[in-house]
């Protein structure tokens, strides 16, 4: 686990981000590429590299300082839709670090990498200064991301228990001073 370097993304580690990103999307997401929810995808550098309160780190393997896993943080609340109302009204942008993008390559996975990554997005958030909460959502049909998610935060909606199962998203609020 340690043999990792984990840093904040350069220009020159964008397409290996990207790839790792395109990759979980496809494979464990199962949605594939979605313009209106991956744009921060195609373009890292102008969603994490650019703005002040936002970072975009990259895990490197120890053989090849291959980008094997990303962890994303800007200061966009969710969005009401596809979000609910009260969650995106809990979590307004400005006042909210939301992480994204939390991927870890399946052949480097249970080494760390993840909880590692989300220590450096808290620590960050916390170094701002303007943020109040940390935001996140995740998919339940991805294997391990409940209970990882839940192993670091608390559930502030899941909407299984909508009526209708809404879109079956797990929201979280993750301690800043974890």
């Amino acid at each position: 686990m340690r043999d990792y370097s984990i840093r904040a993304a350069s220009p020159d580690d964008l397409d290996g981000a990207r790839a790792v990103m395109l990759d979980t999307v496809y494979r464990d997401l199962g949605t594939g590429y979605v313009p209106h929810w991956h744009g921060d995808i195609l373009d890292p550098a102008a969603a994490y590299l650019t703005p002040a309160r936002h970072t975009l780190l990259v895990a490197l393997a120890p053989q090849d300082g291959a980008v094997v896993a990303t962890a994303a943080l800007d200061s966009r609340g969710p969005a009401h839709p596809p979000n609910p109302r009260r969650v995106a009204d809990r979590y307004p942008s400005g006042e909210t670090a939301q992480l994204r993008r939390v991927y870890v390559r399946p052949e480097h996975r249970r080494r760390g990498l993840a909880r590692r990554l989300v220590d450096e997005l808290l620590a960050f958030a916390a170094a701002d200064g303007g943020y109040r909460a940390v935001y996140l959502h995740t998919d339940p049909a991805v294997p391990g991301a409940e209970p990882f998610w839940r192993s670091l935060g608390k559930v502030v909606h899941d909407e299984r228990e909508d009526p209708g199962g809404g879109n079956g998203v797990i929201h979280f609020e993750i301690p800043m001073g974890r």
